[in-house]
């Protein structure tokens, strides 16, 4: 049976960082919904001219218009996946929930928010693979050479919304996955490869 993932936590929390390499040692599709959804805005497609308004303010985008394009996604893929940053509601728990008839693990990193702020005050992003990197690491990725630049939703104001979202919308589908006994909760503090110790249980 083919494995399926969802990897959730709060905003700079790793889930990224963590997603990836589980995705790619595991032989995982593997998809960011934060990705998608900046590499639309930069590119000023459909999804992210409907998108853009939410993410301007800092809020999670709708559900209509982001479960009919996570369930496109998965329902292409023809072995196991794992998602990043979905679902962000109950809903979208539910939606996933009803097309997998249940059949996913969920994953969540724990970081305290003042952590998380300290992470995001130097969080770099590349433009072309989103790898995420530090101040200092220089201005190219080292893993395809795309620009390295700070993510517009890492400003103060809008991080804090962001926070502010999570805890609102995201929080009840954790509750959703630990009542029905799917969810692991891991400590995401601590070094990468400390982290991923954790993950891999």
């Amino acid at each position: 049976m083919s494995r399926h993932v969802v990897f959730l936590g709060p905003p700079a929390s790793g889930k990224g960082t963590q997603g990836r390499r589980l995705a790619e040692e595991d032989g995982l599709a593997y998809l960011s919904t934060g990705a998608l959804l900046r590499s639309a805005l930069r590119d000023d497609t459909e999804l992210g001219k409907k998108a853009r308004p939410f993410l301007d303010r800092g809020e999670f985008v709708p559900d209509e218009i982001m479960v009919p394009m996570v369930l496109e996604w998965t329902e292409a893929q023809k072995s196991g996946w794992l998602l990043d940053g979905f679902p962000r509601t109950v809903p979208q728990a539910e939606a996933l929930d009803e097309a997998l008839n249940g059949e996913l693990e969920a994953i969540i990193l724990h970081v305290p928010d003042e952590e998380l702020r300290r992470r995001v005050a130097c969080r770099l992003e590349c433009e072309n693979c989103h790898r995420v990197a530090r101040e200092g690491e220089g201005e190219q990725c080292p893993k395809c050479g795309g620009k390295l630049s700070a993510r517009a939703d890492d400003a103060s104001a809008n991080f804090e919304n962001r926070l502010l979202e999570y805890r609102r919308l995201v929080i009840p589908a954790i509750t959703y996955y630990c009542d029905r006994g799917r969810a692991r909760i891991v400590n995401g503090t601590g070094s990468p490869d400390d982290v991923y110790q954790r993950v891999r249980g």
